[in-house]
């Protein structure tokens, strides 16, 4: 059984050696060298040899007869190759030459083909250079150009498409080195032309504020209206449009109403070159740098503003300083309404609106500043027309201005002041140019000249002949034509502050007032009581203030008239004319009573009574020489009172015959005199009984009976007692209404009697008459003893 196996397993390797590739017949072999049947294989791999050497000859000798004859063929066909070798190789030879031509046109081809090749291999790599290069080129004839915002777009061109499709060669490296530096360089560029602009616009406020301003005022009387955005401005009264935003230049009729002469306005491209702010802020933005541009552009505005609205510490000088510093406002806004409406939110309203805020509270504490040091009111008009006209010009951009018209209502103060100013200057030198005395007028257009200056209504006075007088003086019309001066400077500025007519009415009359009652009434006391007045001076002031006071009702008419208010308007002030008047009437009126009394104590001063003189023995004494020169002075003076208003003569004669009996009175009454003699009692009666003929004569017409002798009613029946010595009939009818000494004070009395009892004694002059004297002087003591008690009872 173990020989059977071991036959097996030599048929397998044997099998397997013949099927085996001999490179891995190693392991096969090892297995029959490790066996125990060495032999027995090799008999075994021997048979199998003869077995198949026995089929390899059985196949040869089955092949044998066709070897021979194919061996016999190959002989035969041995001389044909021989001969088709010979004909192949004079063909190849011949080929080779005729191939040698062949060749080198082919190497010629081939070298052709390469060139060929790297000629298109330089077009595509020129087609993506060239456009690079001349790209460079373009952005530096831009930047020679100073084009620098489309240097920009083509350096950004370059650098994100043309040198990615170039490739690698080393202008391109160059190149894009140079962008950074280039881009530098058009931003420096860029901000240098814009410090530049800051600064032309600078300069140019003035001009551009000057022509803005210029448009708004050569409005032909319409009103000025900006649309927002559109860069214009239309007058909405003729419709017409024009450019203020962008300035375009306009045509403005020349002053004067000279037609065929024309002025045109600049516009703001003539001045300043915008397109340096546009261009910079596109490349800003371009640069991712918008915002800094934004903050540096409105930080660098912020600062020119605050310069702008810092004024010359000499501004209120002249109007010109004010008109340059509103130029120069009304310039910065116009270029920042320009910008705001030309660039996409380089800035937007909240910051011009921020701008507008800060400069309006600056502008108006300016004004309020330096118009308090004006004191011209022409000067004080002129700029309230010029802050008008700049109100205007920035309200129709938009900005609120209402604080600079409530400043204007707040000068509007100072300006009532500085004219009460003025004319108290005025008023005064007419009050001291004035020669009070009627104005004389010879023919009919004199006449007519004064009427039109003063509205005089005397029917009587128009029927006159020529030559006659007006009864006033040059200060009548001259202070009426003042007053209506004052009332167009005060309606000059009311215009254009947007007041109705009630306002400008109500605000007129009160100004005019002030100048009644404030101004004109100094000035007429002023003029009252001056030094070298005199009394036909103050008849001659009486009767200018009554036909003044008379022509305060076409003073009214005259205000309603230019205000369009009727004067009966319920809560319409009224002038106050009439009282300033009456009351500087009744101050004159006042003076004279004043300066006639003056006068009479300068005659009394002269009066040298001999207060012991004896009773005359020739009869009554004759009167003082100066009560005579008085009574002749009063005489004279009353013939000027003619013209006066009756009441007003009428009182000056009472009120000095009043002085004059009182002042006698005080003579006689006087302490220092402490002797009083029956003799100077009857000199003082004969003056009385002479100032009681003048009161008697009627200096002064319209007195009713003798009404003017009770002026000297009281030193009458004084006198009368005295001289008449009816004692009995004083002591027993005192206190009746019908005594005859009514007037008489028993202290006046007393004090009289007590003067005559120390002359008594003094003077023995009834010394031969001893019983006579002592019965006189008892007497005397008896009625001063009753006085006393008179006196006591009634005290009591």
């Amino acid at each position: 059984m173990a020989s059977v196996e071991a036959a097996a397993e030599h048929e397998r390797i044997l099998r397997e050696i013949e099927s085996t590739d001999t490179n891995c017949i190693g392991p096969t072999l090892r297995s029959v060298y490790d066996g125990q049947e060495h032999g027995l294989f090799m008999e075994k791999l021997d048979a199998r040899i003869r077995n198949h050497d026995r089929e390899i000859e059985k196949m040869c000798n089955h092949h044998f007869q066709g070897f021979v004859d194919s061996i016999t063929e190959l002989l035969k066909v041995r001389g044909e190759a021989q001969k088709l070798k010979s004909q192949v190789t004079e063909t190849n030879r011949r080929l080779q030459d005729d191939g040698k031509d062949l060749t080198r046109s082919m190497e010629e081809l081939q070298q052709c083909r390469v060139q060929q090749r790297n000629i298109a291999t330089t077009i595509d790599k020129l087609t993506h250079c060239l456009p690079v290069l001349e790209m460079y080129g373009r952005l530096q004839e831009q930047m020679k150009a100073k084009r620098y915002y489309p240097a920009l777009r083509t350096l950004e061109q370059l650098e994100q498409t043309c040198l990615p499709r170039a490739g690698q060669y080393r202008f391109c490296s160059i190149m894009a080195e140079n962008i950074p530096r280039l881009r530098t360089q058009i931003r420096d560029t860029a901000m240098t032309q814009l410090r530049d602009f800051l600064e032309s616009i600078r300069k140019h406020s003035d001009k551009i504020g000057e022509t803005a301003m210029k448009q708004v005022s050569g409005g032909g009387g319409g009103v000025w209206h900006h649309t927002p955005g559109s860069g214009f401005f239309h007058l909405r009264k003729e419709g017409r449009r024009t450019s203020l935003s962008t300035f375009t230049p306009r045509q403005i009729n020349a002053p004067n109403g000279e037609k065929e002469e024309k002025c045109f306005v600049p516009g703001a491209h003539d001045l300043v070159d915008f397109s340096p702010v546009y261009r910079c802020l596109h490349i800003y933005t371009v640069l991712g740098l918008r915002d800094v541009f934004e903050n540096y552009y409105r930080k660098q505005r912020r600062k020119q503003a605050r310069l702008v609205l810092q004024p010359h510490s000499n501004m209120h000088e002249t109007l010109e300083g004010y008109r340059r510093y509103f130029n120069q406002i009304v310039g910065f806004f116009v270029v920042e309404d320009h910008v705001l409406h030309t660039t996409q939110g380089l800035v937007n309203r909240a910051y011009v609106e921020e701008l507008w805020e800060l400069a309006l509270s600056k502008i108006v504490a300016a004004l309020r500043t330096h118009s308090s040091y004006c004191d011209d009111p022409d000067l004080i008009l002129d700029l309230k027309n010029l802050i008008v006209l700049f109100a205007d010009t920035l309200q129709g951009y938009g900005f609120p201005v209402s604080q600079l018209f409530d400043m204007l209502l707040e000068m509007r103060e100072q300006y009532g002041e500085i004219l009460l100013k003025r004319w108290n200057i005025t008023f005064r030198q007419v009050l001291d140019q004035d020669n009070y005395s009627p104005i004389p007028v010879s023919t009919e257009q004199e006449y007519r000249s004064y009427t039109a200056q003063f509205p005089l209504q005397d029917p009587d006075l128009d029927k006159l002949p020529f030559p006659k007088k007006l009864p006033f003086s040059e200060f009548v019309p001259k202070v009426y034509c003042q007053l209506k001066e004052f009332i167009y400077a005060c309606l000059k500025y009311s215009e254009d502050l947007h007041l109705s007519s009630t306002e400008v009415d109500d605000m007129i009359r009160k100004s005019t007032n002030l100048l009644l009652t404030r101004t004109l009434s100094h000035c007429l006391q002023y003029g009252i009581k001056k030094k070298n007045v005199g009394l036909a001076e103050l008849v001659q002031v009486i009767i200018n203030t009554t036909h003044l006071e008379q022509s305060c009702h076409f003073l009214e008419e005259f205000i309603s008239n230019i205000t369009n208010v009727p004067p009966d308007t319920v809560n319409a002030t009224k002038l106050y004319g009439t009282s300033t008047f009456k009351d500087a009437r009744h101050a004159a009126e006042a003076e004279i009573y004043t300066s006639l009394n003056a006068k009479i104590d300068q005659f009394l001063q002269l009066a040298d009574y001999d207060w012991t003189a004896p009773v005359p023995a020739g009869g009554a004494p004759a009167a003082s020489d100066y009560l005579v020169d008085l009574i002749a002075f009063l005489r004279s003076t009353f013939s000027v009172f003619t013209n006066l208003p009756g009441k007003v003569a009428q009182t000056a004669c009472m009120s000095a015959c009043k002085h004059i009996s009182t002042c006698l009175l005080q003579l006689l009454l006087d302490p220092e005199v402490r002797y009083v003699s029956m003799g100077a009692l009857h000199q003082l009666n004969t003056d009385v009984h002479e100032c009681e003929s003048f009161a008697r004569a009627g200096p002064v017409a319209g007195f009713q009976g003798d009404t003017l002798l009770l002026a000297f009613s009281d030193l009458r029946q004084l006198l009368d007692l005295f001289t008449q010595w009816d004692w009995s009939t004083y002591l027993a009818d005192y206190g009746k209404p019908s005594c005859k000494y009514l007037r008489v004070n028993p202290n006046t009395a007393l004090t009289l009697l007590e003067k005559m009892k120390e002359t008594s004694k003094k003077n023995n002059v009834f010394a031969q008459f001893r019983k006579t004297d002592r019965d006189r002087q008892k007497l005397i003591d008896t009625i001063i003893k009753q006085l006393r008690n008179l006196i006591a009872q009634h005290q009591t």
